[in-house]
């Protein structure tokens, strides 16, 4: 099997700051929202938030009206979920299951593999919000998939669809990908937080509005290769 269109329904299992998203971005592509998961109140807002009028259910039975179920659970809770489906089988075979989590590639769906369902891992490098805001970043985002060969283009064409640039990263790359996306994301995380406090307790107005042009500007050069230049150079 090498593509795959039209409509797919698609079903959401985890209603935290990724799956919504990503099921609205699937859904602005023309694919169905056939349902979601979501247990807390929290998770409940969101998913009506993003995706309004999707019923919620109990993930067996979102599995089994999809033909696309999208994992987007935590990394360390998804190799338990894929093999309590399984276990059950509640698996189908034909059907595409794409799971979130950066560090772990196709591996942790052999059990659904082996009823017969065809895996994907998709990736998207950025930080989510859980709001309609990442909707606009995910247009300029990589995301990073892995599956086996015959079916990349599967998770190249979703990732498109999607307004993302996908990227093939190896089974066995998966755990130096989700590195350096958590080194990036932890990283500019905690020095811009300690710089605003520094801004802060100098009782600067908004220093998040302060630093923003230097961080963003800062933040280009290096991924251009520029060195940092914060005053003119000496004659």
């Amino acid at each position: 099997m090498t593509e795959r269109s039209g409509r797919l329904g698609v079903g959401i299992i985890g209603a935290g700051r990724v799956g919504p998203v990503l099921g609205a971005a699937l859904g602005g592509a023309g694919h169905a929202i056939v349902g979601i998961s979501a247990v807390s109140q929290e998770s409940r807002d969101r998913a009506e938030a993003m995706l309004p009028g999707v019923p919620v259910l109990t993930v067996p039975e979102v599995v089994r009206r999809s033909e696309l179920v999208l994992l987007a659970v935590p990394e360390s809770e998804l190799a338990a979920l894929v093999e309590g489906l399984a276990a059950t089988g509640t698996w189908q075979p034909g059907q595409l299951v794409l799971h979130t989590a950066p560090g772990v590639g196709t591996s942790v769906l052999a059990p659904a593999r082996a009823a017969g369902a065809i895996p994907l891992a998709v990736n998207p490098a950025m930080a989510f919000t859980g709001t309609s805001i990442d909707l606009v970043r995910l247009r300029g985002a990589y995301c990073a998939v892995t599956a086996p060969t015959p079916v990349q283009p599967i998770g190249q064409a979703l990732v498109v669809e999607m307004g993302a640039e996908p990227v093939i990263v190896a089974e066995e790359d998966r755990a130096a990908w989700a590195e350096a996306v958590s080194t990036a994301s932890t990283f500019s995380t905690a020095i811009v937080a300690q710089t605003v406090g520094i801004l802060d307790e100098l009782g600067i107005p908004d220093p998040g509005r302060v630093l923003g042009p230097l961080v963003r500007s800062a933040v280009e050069n290096a991924l251009g290769g520029a060195a940092p230049e914060l005053l003119p150079p000496e004659d």
